[in-house]
């Protein structure tokens, strides 16, 4: 006797967006008894958490990037597209791409953020974020480039300008960027020049809050502002950015404004929803926070459309405490592994509890031997902090040639303190002083 099951089609899982939520997903999702595609821009997952090394020249792109389809090469059903989801329909299941529709059972939606600048979109040419592989060269072009420029300029003052380096935001990416910075000027890089001396290079970090990283103690924020303050970062807080203009940087302070005259400014601010977020508000209703990410179910699905999920940083899942859970790397991964439980269950008529995101506590990391972890039950700093650190981070690379490289890249850094990936690439006028910034108008403070 034939099993009728054999002759109904399979489940069809689309899932958007590569990076953790989606990847987690997919991974989660390779046994089952189920059709997944998995789309993305990219080809490759990239290890986002690691991109500011990228950025100041300790490790090269490839070292936290990993092929999705080498990722996924085991997992028969699953297949990758190398696109772009340029619309959704929702009565039909469908998923429009640039070349043609993808048809959906149950839909995934994990296409992350992007850079928030506040209503100050023009920034972006003169301070760039940090969320891709080309924002990292950008930012290590800009940095590596400013030594170069600063080591052929006579005056004084101008090159002054180019040893200003400012980082606008105090969360974890910015404090990450600006203690990275201050080891570069203050450690790696300061036998390398002739005519200038590095170890005069100003970095700031500007906060418009009271204390650099918001979301952990304040015990913790005093202490990461003290080991900034020993590499050589200047953290100024209760500050608000209202210009970028010119190479020179506009702040205001107790009322009063201020300029800061520096040709790299880099952006650690805020973020704001993917396109997606949109065309899920229109499409499916969904409703949408002030920085356009979507309010999600319990079970992380839309409202009225219990087979579209949205999970990652461009979720807003108030559910659990006083505050939504926070965009990092773990929440997005835990999310993934249980929309892939949620799904398995369902097609075997089998209830699943809502989510629950199970918190192993944060870190963040300073610089050499300096790091500050939040465990819930116990905080502390130093060198055990760093060590903790880094573990987590090798641990949680996808595969295993990443894990051994970067390992060995760090280990190496931290005997010789040399970086093997400063190089300059991109284009970009080293003789001009005002390469970096285009003249534009002024538009509402930021409070970074």
């Amino acid at each position: 006797m034939v099993d009728a099951t054999e002759n109904q089609p399979r489940h069809r899982v689309v899932i958007v967006g590569g990076g953790f939520g989606g990847l987690y997903t997919a991974k989660a999702l390779g046994r089952a008894s189920v059709d997944v595609t998995l789309i993305d821009k990219r080809n490759f997952h990239l290890f986002q958490p690691l991109l500011y090394q990228v950025a100041t020249g300790t490790l090269s792109p490839a070292d936290i990037s990993s092929p999705l389809r080498g990722i996924l090469s085991s997992s028969k059903n699953t297949r990758v597209l190398m696109d772009e989801v340029t619309d959704l329909n929702p009565q039909q299941q469908t998923v429009m791409l640039k070349g043609e529709a993808i048809a959906y059972d149950t839909l995934i939606v994990a296409t992350g953020v992007s850079h928030h600048y506040f209503g100050n979109d023009h920034w972006k040419q003169t301070a760039p974020g940090l969320k891709t592989i080309e924002d990292a060269l950008e930012m290590r072009r800009r940095i590596f480039m400013a030594f170069e420029a600063a080591e052929k300029e006579a005056d004084e003052e101008k090159r002054r300008a180019w040893l200003t380096f400012v980082v606008v935001g105090g969360g974890p990416t910015g404090v990450e960027l600006a203690g990275a910075i201050a080891e570069l000027a203050f450690k790696t890089l300061k036998r390398d020049f002739r005519n200038i001396d590095t170890t005069e290079a100003q970095v700031l970090l500007l906060e418009g809050l009271d204390r650099i990283l918001p979301p952990y103690s304040p015990d913790l924020s005093a202490k990461a502002e003290i080991s900034l303050t020993k590499l050589g970062v200047t953290v100024e807080t209760k500050v608000l950015v209202t210009n970028i203009d010119d190479n020179i940087v506009t702040v205001k302070r107790d009322g009063q404004e201020e300029y800061i005259p520096a040709h790299t400014v880099l952006w650690a601010a805020g973020v704001k929803a993917s396109a997606m977020g949109q065309v899920l508000a229109e499409r499916a209703g969904a409703t949408l926070d002030r920085v356009g990410r979507v309010m999600v179910e319990p079970d992380l699905s839309l409202a009225n459309h219990p087979n579209i999920f949205v999970i990652g940083d461009l979720a807003n899942f108030p559910h659990q405490g006083e505050r939504p859970l926070p965009g990092v790397a773990p929440v997005a991964m835990q999310e993934g592994e249980y929309v892939a439980k949620l799904i398995k269950q369902r097609l075997l008529d089998k209830p699943v509890a809502p989510f629950v995101y199970k918190d192993f506590g944060s870190l963040a990391v300073i610089g050499q031997n300096e790091a500050v972890v939040d465990l819930g039950f116990v905080k502390f700093d130093g060198l055990l902090a760093w060590f903790l650190w880094i573990f987590a981070h090798i641990y949680f690379l996808i595969e295993f040639d990443n894990k051994l490289i970067v390992l060995l890249q760090w280990g190496w850094n931290y005997f010789t303190r040399k970086r093997g990936a400063r190089i300059i690439t991109g284009e970009g006028l080293l003789h001009d002083d005002r390469a970096y910034a285009a003249p534009v108008s002024s538009k509402a403070p930021v409070e970074v």
